[in-house]
């Protein structure tokens, strides 16, 4: 009977024992999960929290660049109409004398020579310079047959002048001697074919210190070094 006892206390106890160590394997396995499972939410964390960075990183990236090249866009645009601006100024600024009696190369009317009335067409000036302190005026015929003849002169024209009226000077101008010998204006009357008119025009940093019996030469004298602009018109007249 004893015996039989300790038989079944033995099975009894290696019984105990098999449960314990399953329950051991069972729950140590239970445990290592835990901390696999951590360590993969770590990994991962890690991994979306590069993702992230990356991503933030190509979505900052495009629009500095944008920015960079809008800016650039707009300061090209700025420096395309500031330089078109600065030529639209220096245009405006570029001296110049038109006729509304004549296009420039076209026929000065009969009126305005000595078949007509003799009287100096009306002149339109423009773009005078800033720092001009007078302008003066010489209309000559380089086509004469004796070399170039002079019609008028006028000199110590106010810079402020944009309009020298038909059949008269500006007022406070002088006008020298022509080669008719006479001061004032005489048209043109070309012996023959068709003549060429250049009515010249020339802003001077200076006044000139002459007379009315100044010459072309004295004018062209005084004048010398002191040029900071000039434009001209050319008429034709032909008696033919």
């Amino acid at each position: 009977m004893l015996k039989k006892i300790k038989i079944k206390l033995s099975k009894f106890t290696g019984f105990v024992f098999l449960f314990f160590l399953i329950s051991s394997v069972i729950f140590a396995g239970f445990g290592c999960k835990p901390e696999v499972s951590e360590k993969t939410i770590e990994i991962n964390q890690s991994a979306n929290e590069e993702k992230t960075d990356t991503s933030a990183s190509s979505e900052t990236g495009p629009p500095e660049t944008t920015i960079a090249t809008q800016t650039s866009q707009s300061e090209d645009e700025s420096v395309e109409t500031s330089s078109l601006q600065e030529d639209t100024v220096k245009e405006d600024l570029v001296l110049k004398i038109e006729s509304p009696a004549f296009a420039n190369n076209e026929k000065i009317p009969s009126k305005y020579t000595c078949d007509g009335e003799n009287i100096n067409p009306a002149l339109n000036i423009t773009g005078v310079p800033e720092d001009a302190v007078s302008l003066v005026l010489i209309v000559d015929d380089p086509d004469a047959p004796g070399g170039t003849w002079v019609h008028w002169t006028v000199f110590n024209i106010s810079p402020d002048t944009t309009l020298i009226s038909e059949n008269s000077a500006p007022d406070g101008a002088k006008e020298g001697v022509t080669d008719f010998g006479t001061s004032g204006y005489n048209g043109p009357c070309p012996p023959s074919g068709t003549h060429r008119y250049f009515f010249k025009l020339f802003a001077l940093d200076t006044t000139l210190e002459l007379d009315s019996n100044a010459t072309t030469d004295d004018i062209m004298k005084a004048i010398e070094n002191h040029i900071i602009g000039s434009a001209e018109i050319i008429g034709t007249y032909s008696n033919d």
